[in-house]
């Protein structure tokens, strides 16, 4: 099981990012595992984002994020993505992906235990 995370970048104060974590060796379709989406700014400790399930409907959110960021997925890619609106400069952080077999997406997702992450990337947001 690998992912590959991307979308990462430089953005101003309000706009919008789209995050992609791309899956292999499982498939959304079949397989139930759950994806996590995580940040970690300079200094601090790495922040559960949200997360979504690879084929159950079930998502939770960070309430920092709540009503700006959107965790959706392409079953036909294996990708997950994490719709970023109304950034603000406390966003920025690495963002990565890490996934889960055999869990569901509760709103404990932050204590699970992840076995497999992806690379981060950066999401920059200037005032």
């Amino acid at each position: 099981v690998q992912l590959q995370a991307s979308g990462g970048g430089l953005v101003q104060a309000g706009g919008s990012m789209t995050l992609s974590c791309a899956a292999s060796g499982f498939t959304f379709a079949s397989d139930s595992y759950v994806i996590g989406w995580f940040r970690q700014a300079p200094g601090k400790a790495r922040e559960g984002v949200s997360c979504i399930h690879s084929n159950d409907e079930r998502m939770n959110y960070a309430d920092s994020v709540k009503g700006r960021f959107t965790a959706s997925r392409d079953k036909a890619k294996n990708t997950v993505y994490l719709q970023m609106n109304h950034l603000k400069p406390e966003d920025t952080a690495v963002y990565s992906c890490a996934t889960l077999r055999g869990f569901h997406c509760t709103p404990y997702y932050s204590d699970y235990d992840w076995t497999t992450w992806g690379q981060g990337t950066q999401v920059t947001v200037s005032s």
